[in-house]
C-alpha cells in the first residue's frame, strides 16, 4: 500500500543520510522537495529518481491535496525538506495534518535536526528545552512567544539568520536577562563551532546558519516571597531539623546562618 513517507535528511553532512532514508527516497514515485534545485545533488548523490516536486509555505495547502491524491493513486510519496526533518521549523506539517485527516498512512524516516544537534552540542542542561524556531517577524509577537517560553524555566533554543543574529540576542537579553547562550554554527560540517557568551555580551560570528542555546532561568523559589521567619516555620512545619531548616533558609535567602537561627530563639 503507498504511503507518505516523511524522510530527514542532513543538515550538513551528507553522510549522516540513513541507509534506511537513502533506500526510501531510491523506491519514492515522487520526491517533495522544499526546494528541487537544493536536493537535486542530494538525490543524485543516492540514484533517486522519483519525479520532484515542490512544495514550500506558500503552497503548501495546495502541495497537500496534491500529494495525498498521488497516494491515493498507489504512489510513495517522500516529503524532504533542505535540511533536518520535514515540520521541524520547515515546512511539511499542513501536508502531514492533511494526509492523516484524509486517512492517508504516514511513516516517519527520521533523520538529523538541527535543534537536537545543537542542545547536545551545547552541553546545557535543564530536563528539557523549549524550542521556538524561528520567532515571529512581529516584535509583539517574539515578545509573547519569548515571554511564555520563559515560564518555564527551561534552556530556550531559536534560529537566528546570520545577518540579525546579533540584534536577536540584545532583543532576548531585554526579555529574559542576561543569560549564559550558546551559539551553535556549521553544524556537522568542517567548520562546526560552539560559541559561548552571553545574550547581553554576545559573540557568535555571522556566517552560516545559527542555531542559540540559552541557559534556562532557575525556578522561582516562592518561599523567597515570605518573611525570613515564615520561611524557616514552612521547613520546621514540615518535620524537617531546626539545625538543617536554619541552614537551608540560610542558603537560599543567601544570608549568614546566624541570621536565621536568632529567629529560632
Amino acid at each position: 500500500m503507498a504511503k507518505l513517507y516523511i524522510v530527514g535528511t542532513p543538515i550538513g553532512n551528507l553522510g549522516d543520510l540513513s541507509p534506511r532514508a537513502a533506500e526510501t527516497l531510491k523506491r519514492a514515485d515522487i520526491i517533495a522537495c522544499e526546494d528541487t534545485r537544493h536536493s537535486r545533488p542530494l538525490l543524485a548523490g543516492i540514484g533517486a529518481t522519483g519525479r520532484t516536486v515542490a512544495y514550500h509555505k506558500f503552497n503548501e495547502a495546495e502541495c497537500a491535496r496534491k500529494i495525498a491524491d498521488a497516494v491515493r493513486e498507489g504512489k510513495n510519496v517522500a516529503l524532504i525538506t533542505d535540511a533536518g526533518m520535514p515540520s521541524v521549523s520547515d515546512p511539511g506539517a499542513e501536508v502531514v495534518a492533511f494526509c492523516r485527516k484524509e486517512g492517508i498512512e504516514v511513516e516517519s524516516v527520521p533523520g538529523p535536526s538541527a535543534v537536537t544537534t545543537a542542545v547536545a552540542l551545547s552541553g546545557v542542561k535543564g530536563g528539557g528545552f523549549v524550542f521556538l524556531g524561528f520567532l515571529p517577524e512581529k516584535q509583539s509577537e517574539r515578545k509573547r512567544a519569548v515571554e511564555r517560553a520563559a515560564k518555564a524555566c527551561l534552556p530556550i533554543v531559536v534560529y537566528a539568520a546570520p545577518h540579525d543574529v546579533k540584534k536577536t540576542a540584545a532583543e532576548l537579553g531585554g526579555l529574559l536577562g542576561d543569560r549564559k547562550v550558546y551559539a551553535v554554527r556549521e553544524m556537522t560540517k568542517l567548520h562546526e563551532c560552539v560559541q559561548e557568551s552571553t545574550l547581553l555580551s554576545f559573540e557568535c560570528e555571522e556566517r552560516g546558519e545559527i542555531v542559540l542555546v540559552i541557559e534556562g532561568a532557575e525556578e522561582e523559589n516562592e518561599l523567597l516571597r515570605l518573611p525570613p521567619e515564615q520561611h524557616l516555620a514552612e521547613y520546621l512545619s514540615a518535620g524537617m531539623d531546626k539545625k538543617e531548616a536554619v541552614k537551608r533558609v540560610a542558603a537560599e535567602r543567601g544570608v549568614p546562618k546566624n541570621d536565621i537561627y536568632r529567629l529560632t530563639l
